[in-house]
Parts: structure tokens; C-alpha cells; sequence
């Protein structure tokens, strides 16, 4: 078993905020990230796979194969892109990193799987000092 990381990046905003709580509650539990006018990361997100390595190819997964299902999937929708208006997966959903990785994961799967490997971990790095790591 092998393992094989590809990194993309995008840029994003967002917000986290509950309409069902006050101006104040989301204030108190968000702070800054609770910002009436939006605000935004860089992130990168790290997408790794295993497998077993192809003797013909040397390959785990053919990687162009690998970065465009990663640019169909989560750069074009997410990147200079409002992640609560804007993402048709992430609609009605709170956008804290957590979910994201959850649902860049959801969004991935089969197509990477279809690429003869197994998805083993989505890491979405929000600041250079915050960032998670789902595997399923």
C-alpha cells in the first residue's frame, strides 16, 4: 500500500453565522468570523490516496487524472467564490473547515475511486496555523 498527496489551492470567503441565533450569540461564538461582511482564506487543500502501485505505469493513480477530477470538483466551484452563497455543496450548510472537508470528501469519492485508488484523507488548510484533516 502506498500513499500519494496532491495539493490544489483556491481563495474563498465565508462566514459562519446561525440565523436562528441573535446578532450577539453568533458574535460570542464566532467572533470575527461571524463578520456581517464576509471575509476570506487561501486555502489549500491536500487530497491523499493509496493504493496498490501499478507495474505498467509505476503509479498509484495517474496524477493529471487525479488534478482534474480535484479541478472539476473543488477548485472551479470553490475558488473566488462566496462558500455560503455561491457552492452548490455547501448550500444551507454551516462553512466552517470541518464541513468543507467533509463535503469535498462527499464530492470526490467515487470519481477517485473510478481512478483505481482508494481516498484516504482530505486535509483543507484554512491559515497557516488552522487546518483539518477528514477521512471518511
Amino acid at each position: 500500500m502506498i500513499y500519494l498527496t496532491r495539493r490544489e489551492r483556491f481563495n474563498a470567503a465565508h462566514k459562519l453565522y446561525r440565523d436562528d441565533w441573535s446578532v450577539e450569540k453568533n458574535e460570542a461564538v464566532f467572533g470575527k468570523c461571524a463578520n456581517a461582511n464576509w471575509h476570506g482564506h487561501n486555502y489549500e487543500v491536500f487530497v491523499t490516496v493509496k493504493g496498490e502501485i501499478n507495474e505498467a505505469t509505476g503509479f498509484v493513480v495517474d496524477l493529471k487524472e487525479l488534478s482534474i477530477v480535484l479541478k472539476n470538483k473543488v477548485v472551479d466551484p470553490l475558488d473566488h467564490r462566496n462558500i455560503n452563497l455561491d457552492v452548490p455543496f455547501m448550500k444551507g450548510k454551516m462553512a466552517s473547515t470541518e464541513i468543507l472537508a467533509i463535503e469535498i470528501w462527499k464530492e470526490i469519492q467515487k470519481e477517485v475511486e473510478a481512478l483505481g485508488c482508494q481516498l484516504h484523507c482530505v486535509k483543507v488548510q484554512e491559515t497557516e496555523n488552522n487546518s483539518v484533516e477528514y477521512y471518511g
